[in-house]
């Protein structure tokens, strides 16, 4: 199957009430693949995926046309929606600690889903001790996140069923160390929309 295939397979599957930002609708992808737009189209797509649920095989397709088309950074998304959509969806507002604060960090973390940090979520050991766990970390809208910065992540868990009691409000915490980097108060915790493996995504691209 080549790209042009994958994104009209994709494009099928969006609802035609289905729109992105300023007005985008699928009819605008189809007129991108008319004209050999694709990685115009692809942009596209990804971004009418945000607005609705989208069904099995839309992130696979849009991952493997983005692949072909040597996009590395559309592909690890598509493939971080891909398993939000067997795993849950953790989104949080993530402030980090600043230079010269109780952090070690002096550098940005990378935003594409190649930091895998503990977390504080609120589960204690029987000696009363944080039990801490692991999550990848994705920064929307930006591709890293420096000391001192706040912005939106999108969290995906190595063991999802332990992060299911959390809720919009709830804290958070980032550890690198055993000294939190970083506060968060979730936004929005949302379970699979589809069955499958849960295996957190490898990461391929740096931020």
């Amino acid at each position: 199957m080549d790209v042009v295939a994958m994104l009209e397979a994709a494009a099928l599957l969006v609802p035609q009430g289905a729109a992105g930002e300023g007005d985008v609708t699928v009819a605008d992808v189809w007129d991108c693949l008319v004209h050999d737009e694709w990685e115009v189209a692809l942009g596209l797509l990804e971004e009418l995926g945000q607005g609705w649920t989208a069904p099995a095989g839309f992130w696979e397709e849009l991952g493997r046309a983005a692949a072909m088309l040597g996009l590395a950074r559309s592909e690890a998304w598509c493939r971080w929606r891909e398993y939000e959509d067997r795993a849950g969806v953790v989104r949080a507002q993530l402030t980090l600690e600043p230079v010269g604060g109780s952090s070690f960090r002096r550098t940005p973390m990378p935003g594409a889903g190649v930091m895998r940090p503990l977390w504080d979520i609120g589960s204690r050991r029987p000696d009363g001790a944080p039990d801490l766990h692991v999550a990848c970390m994705w920064v929307e809208y930006a591709h890293e996140l420096a000391p001192g910065e706040r912005a939106v992540v999108r969290l995906f868990p190595l063991t999802p069923e332990r992060w299911r009691h959390l809720a919009a409000g709830d804290r958070i915490a980032l550890h690198e160390t055993a000294v939190p980097g970083g506060t968060g108060t979730v936004l929005e915790v949302r379970p699979p929309s589809s069955a499958g493996r849960t295996l957190p995504p490898e990461p391929r691209v740096g931020a």
